[in-house]
């Protein structure tokens, strides 16, 4: 659903990414680890279309977003570090909005349905999100991306300033997408998360994925004595 193959990316004289290989299939979770300026965010802002590869081939379902962005984007959701919605507009109206701009029209019930199912509790739906935490403008969110029927949703940093209990349930809500089929890519800092969720953590560092494991067969401090080992190398 995800693939890149040999992905090089520049800014002048600094190299961003470097031959990077991804392949992230239906019902993954990729978690990408590394430092800032790892390249974790570029990778990202490449499958989106919104920078151009100076090398290589990203594929988002088989399109190249350099080439065709709005096919690409159709199979995409994105959350980004903060989530940006309409804050003068309630958590439903706002589902409402970006649901039809992707082409879907929901009825009221529906799109209940699909806020509760992102774990967003009734009473919030008809608040102004301008009055919502992050972890709840992340439910949103995932509402959006049920709602446009993604294959694919990027996450930038999404566990960034939740505290442990709302990190926990964003997790589980990860999950319960990579078990509807979503391909699921993560730039993140945050190690024991990464382990908890993600089907493979690959660890970045200067624009190269320097080592892949599969968390299920480490402990938290097996990953953190790893991720260290590699940050020094």
């Amino acid at each position: 659903m995800l693939t890149a193959h040999r992905l090089h990316k520049r800014y002048g004289e600094q190299v961003a990414l470097q031959a990077l290989d991804l392949d992230i299939a239906p019902g993954q979770i990729y978690a990408l680890l590394g430092p800032n300026g790892a390249g974790k965010t570029t990778t990202i802002q490449c499958f989106l279309g919104f920078l151009q590869p100076d090398g290589g081939q990203v594929r988002v379902d088989g399109i190249d977003p350099s080439t065709d962005p709005a096919s690409a984007r159709t199979r995409l959701a994105y959350i980004p570090e903060q989530v940006n919605l309409y804050g003068q507009f309630t958590g439903d109206e706002n589902l409402h909005y970006f649901a039809e701009l992707g082409g879907h029209r929901y009825s009221r019930r529906e799109r209940e349905a699909l806020l509760a199912d992102a774990g967003l509790q009734a009473a919030a739906f008809d608040q102004r999100v301008s009055a919502y935490s992050k972890g709840m403008r992340q439910k949103v969110g995932i509402a959006i991306a049920l709602a446009k029927q993604a294959r694919a949703l990027l996450l930038d940093e999404p566990t960034s300033g939740l505290d442990p209990s709302a990190s926990h349930e964003f997790s589980r809500l990860l999950q319960g997408m990579a078990d509807r089929g979503v391909a699921i890519l993560m730039a993140t800092h945050d190690l024991f998360r990464a382990r908890e969720v993600a089907t493979r953590v690959g660890i970045m560092r200067g624009g190269v994925i320097r080592r892949e494991l599969a968390p299920s067969e480490l402990d938290a401090r097996d990953l953190e004595a790893i991720y260290l080992e590699v940050m020094a190398a």
